[in-house]
């Protein structure tokens, strides 16, 4: 059981990698690129780099320039986020720049603001799912995730800020109409990040479950949350069970789900929206350090 659960996640996380990796690589060649309109983070710099190769008289594809600039990040995430976070966004960067190269750059949206918004609205989608299942689209995003647990700002936050420079940048090199669609493409996928990489919003789980030991010994292995235990019986069948609270962050809702799963697939899991919380609520950061603390006692 537990064996299947962990190939089907793995196969989610495959299938998300690739998925992004098609996205980010049509926003690329079909909106972005051919209105001379740039993307966020190491996609944009790579887009710069090339025209101005291209200037120079020298063809160097926007791919080969992700390739490039996402080895040195590549190594930041494997040593200060996580291998399984980086492996998998290592995989969304090589392919997409593999696509970038081999798919033909051409304009579906002849208009600039149109290319501007699906190219963002694109890219953002491919982001925050990648950030969603727990890994990333390379580059810049890497920055970002060792930024937010250092700073506890919102992933799209830290894009708009990291992404400033490139704005400039192409103000500088090829005019400030570009710059300002870039401003739009970022912006919107800035909106879409945060709208569903949801990491800063909070939910509170009741599981109901007879599998009550079970369920908790699962969720104290893959959360560091506290749980409360509420005694209950089924009105229809009078059947005693266990309702388990927990707060999480929105985030950490694909970690529970599996965990319960894996443990009680018959548990009735009701998720609630939580406005506020008041007592200590354990951030990333904090999470690791006892985590590290752990492995050093053990």
């Amino acid at each position: 059981m537990r064996m299947a659960l962990e190939l089907k996640q793995r196969g989610r996380q495959l299938a998300v990698a690739i998925g992004a990796s098609v996205i980010n690589a049509v926003a690329l060649n079909d909106f972005l690129t051919p209105g001379k309109i740039f993307s966020a983070g190491i996609n944009g710099i790579a887009q710069i780099a090339a025209l101005v190769s291209e200037t120079m008289g020298v063809q160097i594809g926007t791919g080969w320039f992700i390739i490039l600039f996402n080895i040195p990040i590549g190594l930041l995430g494997w040593f200060k986020v996580g291998r399984g976070f980086t492996v998998y966004s290592i995989i969304v960067a090589g392919l997409t720049a593999v696509l970038s190269i081999l798919l033909p750059v051409a304009s579906i949206a002849h208009n600039a603001l149109l290319a501007a918004l699906f190219g963002g609205i694109l890219t953002g989608v491919g982001v925050a799912y990648s950030l969603k299942y727990g890994f990333s689209t390379g580059g810049m995003d890497i920055v970002a995730v060792v930024l937010e647990k250092t700073t506890g700002r919102t992933i799209g936050t830290l894009m708009m800020l990291i992404n400033l420079c490139i704005v400039l940048l192409a103000g500088a090199l090829f005019g400030w109409e570009s710059a300002l669609y870039t401003i739009i493409s970022i912006y919107a996928m800035s909106r879409v990040v945060d709208s569903i990489h949801t990491r800063h919003q909070k939910l509170t789980a009741f599981i109901v479950t007879t599998q009550r030991d079970q369920v908790i010994h699962e969720l104290h292995q893959t959360l560091i949350r506290g749980i409360t235990i509420m005694p209950s019986v089924g009105a229809y069948r009078h059947q005693v069970s266990a309702v388990l609270m927990v707060v999480i962050s929105r985030y950490e809702l694909y970690d529970l789900e599996h965990a319960v799963k894996e443990t009680a697939p018959n548990a009735f899991v009701n998720l609630v929206s939580t406005v506020d919380i008041e007592g200590k609520f354990y951030n990333e950061t904090e999470q690791l350090r006892i985590r590290q603390g752990d492995q050093r006692r053990d």
